[in-house]
């Protein structure tokens, strides 16, 4: 009874992707046994978009992957137009799939004149037709309640507790580069069998430079190996603070892991020039194109 009612519900699905990870919404309709529906898309020549979903959707559940990644402007535009076609077409049920919500960052005021753009973003997603959100590893967790309709924060942790078991982690030490984030740190290295863990109590002087003031927990000193954990790498500036801090505790080996693979700016060609950087582990929420695919760099996917 229950294999039919599950292909029965597979059967009333429409799973659309946005312009920015086609490759994941794939990997994703893989997964479940179901055809990934086709999308019609193109710029005006005043710079307008046209999107047309390219099956019917009228009584179905409909779900439209999009991350919020570069160019963001337009994956945004794009998903709530997708989002607002769905709802207008007769969907049974509309559902915003964003593995990466870049504007999770922006989640409080914090100076004059400026947009909380995490709860604008929240409202527009719900204003265009999502009845439901799922996400991934947002990078200020409060921005989950920014949502007005129900919302599945996911977490891509047994991505990587899976494949750091198969590691020899004798010497390690899990470190939170952003004191911020020392719960998800601290949960990777419990998983791990108990590994220690520790965080450092960052200070953000611009969007590229960070200091990093003193470690909280475990004492680093003594480890021979540290598993940097964050939610995202953008510029990279918090985690090479953060190894330049390590290595004057006396490490010599590092593994780099983040959910959100940005890697923006200079950071790719700064971690390449790191011999002492054995590994980075990142997944798939974002697309990660050829030129920023390192030799060391193993790439997990979220889909299933």
């Amino acid at each position: 009874m229950q294999d039919v009612r599950e292909r029965e519900a597979l059967s009333m699905m429409r799973v659309f992707s946005g312009a920015s990870h086609p490759e994941l919404a794939q990997d994703i309709c893989s997964h479940l046994g179901i055809p990934l529906s086709p999308v019609a898309r193109q710029r005006f020549s005043n710079d307008c978009l046209y999107i047309q979903l390219g099956q019917t959707v009228r009584n179905h559940d409909v779900f439209i992957v999009q991350s919020i990644s570069t160019p963001t402007s337009d994956h945004i535009i794009e998903l709530l137009m997708m989002l607002d076609i769905a709802r207008s077409a007769g969907a049974r049920s509309v559902h915003a799939l964003i593995p990466y919500f870049s504007y999770a960052r922006s989640d409080k005021k914090d100076a004059p004149r400026i947009s909380i753009t995490a709860r604008l973003m929240a409202d527009l997603i719900g204003a265009s037709g999502a009845k439901h959100v799922m996400t991934m590893s947002l990078h200020s967790p409060q921005v989950h309640g920014f949502f007005s309709v129900p919302t599945d924060h996911l977490t891509a942790l047994p991505c990587f507790v899976e494949y750091f078991k198969k590691r020899d982690l004798t010497g390690t030490v899990v470190v939170s580069p952003d004191i911020g984030h020392a719960k998800r740190a601290t949960k990777l290295a419990a998983a791990l069998g108990g590994l220690p863990v520790t965080a450092g109590n960052k200070v953000r002087i611009s969007d590229t430079q960070v200091a990093l003031r003193e470690w909280v927990g475990a004492r680093p000193r003594g480890a021979r190996h540290a598993l940097l954990f964050d939610d995202e790498i953008a510029n990279g500036g918090t985690m090479f603070e953060a190894i330049r801090a390590l290595k004057a505790e006396g490490v010599q080996h590092f593994t780099v892991a983040c959910t959100h693979g940005i890697f923006s700016g200079r950071s790719i060609e700064q971690f390449a020039a790191l011999d002492e950087v054995d590994e980075i582990v990142t997944t798939d929420t974002v697309p990660i194109p050829p030129h920023k695919r390192l030799p060391k760099m193993r790439i997990l996917s979220v889909a299933e």
